[in-house]
């Protein structure tokens, strides 16, 4: 029987045996801290008690790690239902001390006697000790009731881990720690495999650093991991230990951490960069609303064949893809709906029961859904400015639903190509401001934030009965202002967003979105970057 950890709300493992048969409050998260100053550490440390009562105090951060150590003890003895991990990392193993191997062992002894549950010990060090040394420093922790956990580090690659984890539990620790960094997605697989095949006879600790390693932070514990690590804060990497890592509250409350288990569906956004992606935070949103046991990975995708790969390993339930992607798969489709194949472009993957791959296009979907709810499409006389990818599925789906679609585009033989193969009808800009349209759809990045020209048009071009600007950062574009200085309608890109990740959520779930609050969520998290960056003196960055 697992035995409920109140402090996090969720059931711990059953803990390791301790030297002293100490029962570990364990639970399935860590949140590792550090700080330049013990005040600021220790400052750290109560915040992330909001999030966890599971720590890792990083000593070797410190200029002066045993200045610490009275802090230390007072903050254990006056949360005594924090669980503590002591770490002094020795430079050259990864970590920030400058000592010798005889004082970071005194450190650690000292921290398990201030009241640390655990110690880390890097394996180069467990190795360097002498025989009689070491067995000292256990039978020293034996008696402050302290476990050992015995690392692996490399911060170059993700290669020979089971020799690694073999160099590891040579030493007998209670706890068993291998991390790599994940230069592929494949590389969470081998970090994921070693967890499930070592956690049947040992407490272990597995996890690919890096971007790309966010798989193996979020699924670990799924996989058998006995905990794994995230940072303190809200998001930024100021508080990381190591790379990739995220925040608590992105791992509780957007992962959903405590409730992954072995049923929960995976599904992922992929691209190249994707670290700000909206997606998660919007998919996660909603699995949580409708009650799915599904969750949101960003995937950053370099090669195509590393994505296919992990979406038949892991395996993936489906996933969203950008450019360039949303070309790159369709060969590898099984079947795409009648849109994706005249478009050429595929932005949603479903796996199939026979494990095969299904490919769809919603952003179709996120175009013409925000316009049926305020006009008739059918025999509409609509420009759209533009002629890339987003414009292409925007004249495929209108010319679709019958209306009669003029595109105009900066190098007009790219909008006359686009209006052939679509059936629709080319515009030069000139022409433009001559006619008058029941609705005009921006397409291109003008008046996106950090990018210099403000609209797409002259503003005597403007002569629409409705405007529709699919950039929604800044959530006021130049071009929504202008029309709402004409009284003329409008449609923001955020919309459109939302709209293409309800098909999404519908094609993966069977069920209908709950698109308010989906828009509740991006709509916040864009005001709240949008703030941040005005704070920075930056443009703020957010993709889809």
């Amino acid at each position: 029987m697992q035995p409920a950890d109140h402090s996090t709300g969720i059931l711990a493992p059953d803990p390791a045996p301790a030297p002293t048969g100490l029962r570990l409050r364990v639970g399935k998260l860590c949140i590792s801290l550090q700080g330049p100053t013990p005040a600021e550490l220790f400052q750290r440390a109560e915040a992330a008690l909001a999030d966890c009562r599971f720590l890792e105090i990083r000593l070797d951060w410190l200029p002066k790690p045993a200045a610490a150590l009275p802090q230390l003890k007072e903050f254990l003895a006056k949360h005594r239902d924090v669980t503590a991990i002591g770490t002094c990392r020795r430079k050259e193993h990864g970590g920030k001390f400058t000592g010798s191997l005889t004082a970071e062992l005194e450190l650690l002894l000292k921290a398990a006697e201030c009241g640390c549950h655990i110690v880390d010990l890097e394996v180069e060090s467990a190795e360097e000790a002498k025989p009689a040394q070491l067995a000292r420093f256990r039978a020293s922790l034996k008696a402050a009731g302290t476990a050992l956990l015995v690392s692996f580090h490399d911060f170059a690659r993700t290669k020979g881990l089971e020799q690694a984890a073999d160099r590891v539990e040579a030493f007998q620790p209670e706890f068993v720690k291998v991390a790599s960094t994940a230069r592929t997605l494949a590389d969470n697989l081998a970090v994921l495999n070693l967890i499930e095949t070592r956690s049947l006879n040992a407490q272990v600790v597995g996890i690919a650093m890096g971007e790309e390693g966010l798989v193996s932070r979020v699924l670990g514990p799924r996989a058998g991991a006995a905990f794994t690590f995230a940072s303190v804060g809200e998001g930024s990497e100021e508080g990381a230990t190591a790379p990739g890592q995220v925040s608590a509250r992105a791992m509780l409350d957007m992962y959903r951490l405590e409730q992954i288990d072995q049923a929960t569906r995976i599904f992922g956004v992929a691209g190249n960069p994707i670290a700000h992606s909206l997606s998660p935070l919007m998919h996660n949103t909603a699995f949580r609303r409708e009650i799915v046991n599904a969750v949101m990975l960003p995937l950053r995708v370099r090669m195509l064949d590393d994505l296919l790969r992990l979406v038949r390993e892991l395996p993936l339930a489906g996933v969203a893809v950008t450019m360039p992607l949303k070309q790159e798969v369709l060969p590898h489709l099984a079947n795409m709906d009648q849109l994706t194949a005249r478009i050429g472009a595929c932005n949603t993957l479903r796996t199939g029961a026979d494990g095969k791959l299904y490919g769809f296009n919603t952003d179709v979907a996120g175009v013409i859904r925000p316009l049926q709810k305020r006009m008739k499409i059918e025999g509409a006389r609509i420009v759209v400015l533009g002629a890339g990818g987003a414009a292409r599925a925007a004249v495929f789906g209108l010319v679709e639903h019958g209306a009669e679609v003029f595109i105009v585009n900066r190098t007009h033989e790219t909008a006359v190509a686009l209006a052939r193969k679509a059936k629709a009808k080319s515009l030069k800009e000139e022409v433009l401001v001559k006619t008058r349209f029941d609705a005009l759809i921006n397409t291109t990045p003008c008046g996106m934030a950090g990018v210099k020209q403000a609209l797409p048009i002259k503003e005597s071009g403007l002569n629409a009965g409705l405007v529709f600007d699919m950039v929604y950062n800044p959530l006021e574009t130049p071009l929504i202002k202008l029309a709402r200085s004409r009284g003329i309608p409008v449609i923001g890109g955020l919309e459109m967003f939302v709209q293409q990740g309800a098909r999404q959520f519908e094609i993966w779930t069977g069920k209908p979105a709950p698109e308010a609050e989906m828009m509740r969520v991006v709509e916040m998290a864009l005001r709240r970057s949008g703030a941040a960056s005005q704070r920075a003196g930056e443009p703020a960055s957010l993709q889809r």
